[in-house]
């Protein structure tokens, strides 16, 4: 079984939300889940680091 990183799909987001070839509501779709998946990185990451966080 091959394990796909989740950084993997970051690219398809990023041309799917700042793409030209894509309708309006695929872009702000996309730009939504790249801001969630921002924020699940940041809120994983603040039991890691010992200054600010949530």
């Amino acid at each position: 079984m091959t394990h796909i990183q989740p950084s993997v799909h970051v690219p398809a987001l990023w041309a799917a939300a700042y793409g030209p070839h894509h309708t309006p509501a695929v872009r702000l779709a996309a730009r939504c889940l790249l801001r969630v998946r921002a924020f699940a990185r940041d809120l994983a990451l603040a039991d890691h680091v010992p200054f600010g966080g949530y």
